[in-house]
């Protein structure tokens, strides 16, 4: 049973009875206390979907769920749908949109390394490779020289992500782009 400081993003864990996927973790440490850290964690019912938003001590124990990571790749989008085949068994998964609406910011039918996560055979979120390669679809026209200077501008990927890019960097290039803190890495 870990503490709840040990607890990490895309985990499931048992709490009064249900099973929970944590989607975001923050930490605060109180002022005047001598005490720990504080751990506020938004969780969603595996089951219902329900949204709980809960503070822990870092000393306060959870119990893991059973969660099984299977990869994956995007298909296609049904609506408010979106369909996962595994590249294993194809087995196809589908997600709600509001389940992995930041996600698809990074996922295109090329993106590789994509992970469903499962638990209890249900999927509930997905989880993406550290980088991802995408596509510039506008950006201002690139300048020659400009590699030269650590000036950037914004470029809007195919996906509708914004990440400010080297000057040199034109429509049409493939980029590396660092999930967590959606950055310009490279090119591709």
């Amino acid at each position: 049973m870990p503490k709840a400081s040990e607890i990490k993003k895309n985990q499931a864990v048992e709490y009064e009875g249900r099973v929970y996927f944590v989607k975001d973790i923050e930490r605060s440490v109180p002022q005047g206390r001598a005490g720990g850290s504080l751990y506020r964690m938004r969780m969603y019912d595996v089951v219902t979907n329900q949204k709980l938003d809960e503070t822990f001590k870092d000393s306060d124990m959870l119990n893991l769920a059973d969660l099984v990571r299977r990869e994956a790749t995007f298909s296609y989008a049904d609506g408010d749908e979106y369909v996962f085949m595994d590249t294993e068994d194809f087995t196809q998964y589908m997600l709600n949109r509001s389940a992995i609406e930041d996600e698809l910011l990074f996922i295109t039918e090329d993106t590789q390394g994509v992970m469903v996560i499962l638990v209890s055979e249900n999927p509930v979120a997905i989880d993406l490779p550290p980088t991802v390669e995408l596509t510039i679809e506008e950006t201002d026209p690139s300048i020659k020289g400009g590699s030269a200077t650590a000036r950037t501008k914004p470029a809007r990927l195919t996906t509708g992500l914004v990440v400010q890019v080297p000057e040199h960097i034109s429509t049409g290039d493939r980029i590396r782009v660092n999930v967590e803190e959606r950055k310009f890495l490279s090119r591709a």
